[in-house]
């Protein structure tokens, strides 16, 4: 039989990918006007390969609405969990996840600046949030990086977390002179900032997947490095890893992540930190699982908690940033609870 020691099995997928297709299925079809499952798979399987679909309302909300808002939220998911599973296991922080770096606040502050300044570029919608959501992201980290290498040259893991976080507070200082004076669009930034994807298209959905795909191929490519890590920096010099060069590729990488989820669905709290730490619980710490599994399960947690957002208070929308932090502090109160109490 094999251990969990060894990495994620062809079955495993599977299943994860099934649980995550039901969960799609399960998501659009539930909302202010919930639709039979039935003709909602007919619509979309034959929307998929081009084939006729019945006319009517359920096709357009289906299709127009439900569908491109549902694959934005699974890969925002995916995308958040990624980072928090590889962060922990880069900085071996329990408290780690995309934001610790302070990347998370800069992008927030990236997109504020557009929102409140009206920043766009022409024929392009939300692009103007969205890069600059992206060049403040990477901003931060230029910062960041360069503070850290100033006070330690070695970049230790405790100078890279006191700098993130010092820079947090410094951009959500700055967040809030800029909503003060931004009186007409007040509700539409604070409404973003804690997080929301209605309103996204299938150009929002095609910028996540690619990102996903380019920055997520590279962390999960760092698993072997990042299993090393988890026994102290040194060691993983020991058995020959470049440990600054890992350092920069798995920063930068969710650096450019956060970037683009954070442009598409402002601030969305406790994903990246709270499904890694459930599922090393069900598959183990070595990341050659763990991150595969967070990847998988980021996204289905994601697409509850915005279908939850959607029916609680229907026809209101809670923001998703609010069901998310509600869901994640006790579930996180939880699991350390029953750590400290398993020793």
């Amino acid at each position: 039989m094999k251990s969990k020691s060894e990495g994620f099995r062809t079955y495993e997928y599977l299943i994860f990918t099934v649980i995550m297709l039901c969960t799609v299925l399960f998501c659009v079809c539930l909302g202010s006007v919930s639709l039979n499952v039935g003709d909602t798979f007919k619509v979309i399987w034959n929307t998929i390969w081009g084939l006729p679909a019945p006319e009517g309302l359920s096709r357009s909300i289906i299709i127009t609405v439900r569908l491109p808002r549902v694959i934005c939220v699974a890969l925002v998911g995916a995308s958040l969990s990624l980072c928090g599973g590889s962060m922990q296991g880069l900085l071996r922080n329990p408290l780690a996840d995309g934001s610790t770096l302070g990347v998370s606040s800069g992008a927030s502050l990236g997109a504020v600046i557009s929102i409140a300044f009206g920043v766009s570029i022409p024929s392009l919608p939300f692009a103007g949030t969205v890069v600059m959501a992206m060049l403040f992201a990477f901003i931060s980290l230029i910062v960041i990086l360069s503070l850290a290498y100033k006070l330690d040259f070695s970049l230790s893991t405790n100078t890279i977390i006191l700098i993130g976080v010092i820079f947090s507070m410094f951009a959500n200082s700055i967040t809030s002179l800029i909503i003060t004076f931004s009186s007409d669009k007040v509700k539409q930034i604070t409404f973003w900032t804690m997080g929301s994807l209605s309103g996204t298209s299938y150009a929002n959905a095609l910028t996540l997947a690619a990102s996903l795909l380019v920055f997520g191929t590279v962390i999960l490519s760092l698993t072997r490095e990042l299993n090393a890590f988890a026994v102290g920096e040194d060691n993983a010099r020991h058995v020959g890893v470049n440990v600054k060069r890992v350092k920069m590729a798995v920063l930068i990488c969710v650096s450019g992540l956060i970037g683009v989820c954070v442009s598409v669905g402002g601030t969305i709290g406790f994903v990246g930190l709270v499904i890694p730490h459930m599922m090393r619980m069900v598959v183990g710490p070595n990341h050659k699982r763990l991150l595969p599994a967070s990847l998988f399960a980021g996204a289905i947690f994601l697409m509850l908690a915005d279908l939850a957002s959607r029916v609680i208070l229907n026809p209101l929308e809670l923001p998703i940033g609010v069901v998310t932090s509600f869901i994640g502090s006790v579930v996180f109160v939880f699991i350390f609870y029953r750590s400290r109490k398993g020793g």
